[in-house]
């Protein structure tokens, strides 16, 4: 009896190749390893996808799309970037390699479009020139992906090195601090042992990232008013 093809489509291929970003990263995401998890030949990918990239700007458009859906704000143009802030932040949290993703690909796809459109709205009745609205919220988005990567990066860095060393690295960051001199290493050294880095990635000082943006947006207003 001739052995039936598993039935695939582009949805199904989708869906395996989050699966594969959950549980390997980006890094090691490939084409052989999604038709492998398919159980279908690579070739047989190229019918849908032209190539890895191309299912990243699917990927990526899809993060788009649960973004702009999910985003819903009526303040005024400080709220707006605000509450945004918060709903990228969640949504790129929830999925693995969401915030590579949109930093890897390009705005060729509708809800990416869509996406910066909606974000350039939060800005539009504000009288900064359009050139100044574009990097107001390019500065304002980039903020928010690195602080989500940043996050995201530290973790897997911290279960890696734990897992190798056997220790959790911060006991190796205090032998290496407490052999450093005052000139070198003292600031540091009394920031890191009162816990002040362990409020990075929290939602406190991501809050006060935002607030940092927004006012340095409102002194250039004040600026141009003058």
């Amino acid at each position: 009896m001739r052995r039936q093809q598993p039935q695939i489509s582009e949805d199904k291929i989708l869906e395996a190749s989050w699966e594969i970003l959950g549980e390997e990263g980006i890094e090691k995401f490939s084409m052989r390893r999604l038709a492998d998890r398919l159980g279908i030949q690579a070739p047989s990918l190229y019918w849908y996808f032209k190539s890895k990239q191309d299912i990243f700007q699917r990927l990526a458009n899809q993060i788009s799309k649960i973004i702009v859906d999910e985003f819903h704000s009526e303040g005024d143009w400080k709220e707006q970037l605000a509450e945004f802030a918060v709903t990228v932040r969640a949504v790129l949290r929830r999925h693995p390699c969401s915030t590579q993703l949109m930093m890897q690909t390009l705005p060729h796809e509708p809800d990416i479009i869509r996406f910066t459109n909606r974000m350039l709205q939060c800005v539009e009745s504000t009288p900064l020139e359009q050139e100044q609205k574009l990097q107001a919220i390019l500065t304002f988005v980039n903020y928010v992906f690195y602080f989500v990567l940043d996050d995201y990066e530290h973790q897997r860095n911290v279960t890696a090195i734990s897992k190798a060393q056997g220790e959790h690295p911060s006991e190796e960051m205090i032998r290496l601090l407490d052999s450093m001199n005052e000139t070198d290493a003292g600031l540091f050294r009394v920031m890191y042992k009162s816990g002040m880095f362990e409020l990075m990635g929290t939602d406190g000082a991501f809050e006060f990232g935002i607030k940092l943006i927004i006012s340095g947006i409102e002194q250039v207003i004040k600026e141009q008013k003058k």
